[in-house]
């Protein structure tokens, strides 16, 4: 008995050494290859000068016995731009950016971090700049990954302060630190197609006036400097409140924005209330607010004029007015923010501020004509009290004057008990939102992603917001996009006409 407890006992030891021993054990058969998370290392557009995010690929050793790799090198060798660390090995710390004598276990794998940054370019054009990882076997095998990143030159400002006229243009995307500041008396002009990139918590300051010459094909557009993705599907500059936003302060005068393209920030713009003699604060025309994590358009007090505009998901409201002269024409406010329940109504507008010292705001105009205010709540308006019961003693017939004709509304039109308190004559020709018949009122729309957060505010070809804004047409006769209103003689509300999806 004893003897045959002996024999087991040796043959379970012989095959615990037989195990470590293959598991220790390694090939120089040139058929065991490694494999890869990716078959390439591809970052994302990269401004030059500026270091990329840390890109990760996984080294696979799927075989049953150990591989070695003698050495690991860059094509590009001393001068390539890209940064690699391999199993915890820095290759930079190499002059020639070469390591050697690893090994990955059967049926182990060991990560590969990259990173690149580009020096300046020749050219302002685009640039597509690549290299690659080669990894030499034991067994005399050779294995490539290739690099690659397009990337471009750009203009940086930091703290910087305009102090007499400037032209911005695409010649190279403008990235801006510490915000960019436009001085009393001075104008900058944006170009069309010019790109301002602002780091985390950067704004443009507007003391002089901004003129924006933005088109369908090249529109002006602010955003984040962020150029990386936070998923594969998702990149930053989908995400709200990557950077400050655009604030005309109350001095600041005609200020024309056209063919603007805002998004990602904090705030979108904010009008401060005017100084005395400022006559119009701002004219916006065909541009697009969106994904904000604050308000969209802030007004106080000011004459603004609002033309085939999108202003969309926000935190805060899409539009807040208080007080002033705003005209809407052919604008859609689409309060669909993902990121929070909380958020606040695609339209705000008051003519009773909350301060103590300067509660009363004289609400002149606000008029709102062939536009969409929608959004998931089923009341995404508010609109001032008609019932002077509530109105502060202060103030004994305060101006209180707002508008819709032939908009497209989610809302509920208030009962007013007196002629004066009449709201429903404030709203002529308009459609409201079936509340009952539209729970998804999305599905008004042509494609609401709140995943990877894709919007298109385009009306799908049933939707009720089809063709029941004409009286505007003929002043506006093409929507933000360039598509004409009138073709089908039936315009429709909002900055997007409806055309087949061939043809968008």
């Amino acid at each position: 008995m004893f003897k045959k407890c002996i024999i087991v006992l040796v043959a379970a030891v012989s095959c615990w050494l037989t195990a470590c021993d293959d598991y220790d054990s390694f090939t120089t058969d040139t058929s065991a290859t490694l494999q890869f998370s990716s078959d390439s290392i591809i970052f994302d557009t990269l401004l030059t000068t500026v270091p990329s995010s840390t890109k990760t690929l996984a080294i696979y050793n799927r075989g049953d016995r150990g591989v070695r790799i003698s050495e690991a090198w860059l094509e590009g060798g001393a001068n390539s731009p890209f940064r690699l660390n391999i199993d915890g090995q820095d290759m930079s710390r190499s002059a020639a950016n070469r390591i050697g004598d690893f090994d990955i276990l059967r049926r182990d794998s060991i990560i590969v971090r990259a990173e690149v940054t580009l020096p300046e370019f020749a050219t302002d054009e685009p640039s597509e700049v690549s290299d690659a990882l080669v990894l030499r076997l034991e067994s005399g095998v050779e294995q490539r990954v290739p690099l690659v990143v397009v990337g471009r030159n750009a203009f940086f400002l930091r703290a910087h302060t305009l102090l007499s006229d400037t032209t911005f243009t695409q010649q190279r995307p403008i990235v801006v630190y510490d915000s960019l500041v436009v001085g009393t008396g001075a104008t900058l002009t944006l170009a069309s197609g010019t790109q301002l990139l602002f780091h985390d918590g950067a704004s443009l300051c507007v003391h002089g006036s901004l003129v924006a010459d933005g088109t369908v094909e090249q529109p002006v557009v602010m955003r984040t400097d962020r150029t990386d993705h936070i998923f594969d599907y998702l990149p930053y500059d989908r995400l709200p409140g990557r950077w400050g936003g655009l604030h005309l302060y109350p001095e600041s005068h005609d200020n024309r924005l056209s063919g603007l393209d805002l998004h990602g920030s904090t705030y979108g713009i904010l009008v401060d209330t005017p100084a005395k003699g400022v006559e119009r604060s701002l004219t916006l025309a065909g541009s697009r607010l969106h994904n904000i994590q604050g308000n969209g358009l802030d007004a106080t007090d000011a004459l603004i004029e609002v033309s085939n505009t999108e202003i969309s998901n926000t935190l805060g409201h899409c539009v807040t007015l208080l007080g002033g002269d705003a005209t809407f024409t052919y604008c859609t406010l689409a309060q669909f923010y993902p990121l929070s329940a909380q958020r606040g109504n695609a339209l705000d507008i008051n003519a009773f501020g909350s301060d103590s010292t300067a509660y009363y705001h004289p609400l002149h105009r606000a008029h709102f004509e062939g536009c969409v205010v929608t959004g998931y709540a089923d009341d995404v308006i508010i609109i001032p009290d008609l019932n002077s019961d509530h109105w502060p003693t202060s103030v004994v017939s305060p101006v209180i004057e707002f508008s819709f004709n032939q908009c497209f509304l989610t809302t509920v039109i208030p009962e007013g008990s007196t002629p004066e308190q009449d709201y429903s004559r404030r709203f002529t020709a308009c459609v409201l939102d079936d509340l009952e018949a539209n729970l998804n009122r999305e599905h008004h729309f042509r494609l609401l992603d709140t995943h990877a957060f894709l919007y298109d505010f385009t009306p799908v070809e049933e939707s009720p917001i089809r063709g029941i804004a004409p009286s505007a047409a003929s002043a506006f006769p093409v929507d933000r996009l360039g598509h004409s209103r009138t073709a089908d003689n039936a315009p429709d509300a909002g900055c997007y006409e409806f055309v087949a999806t061939s043809s968008k």
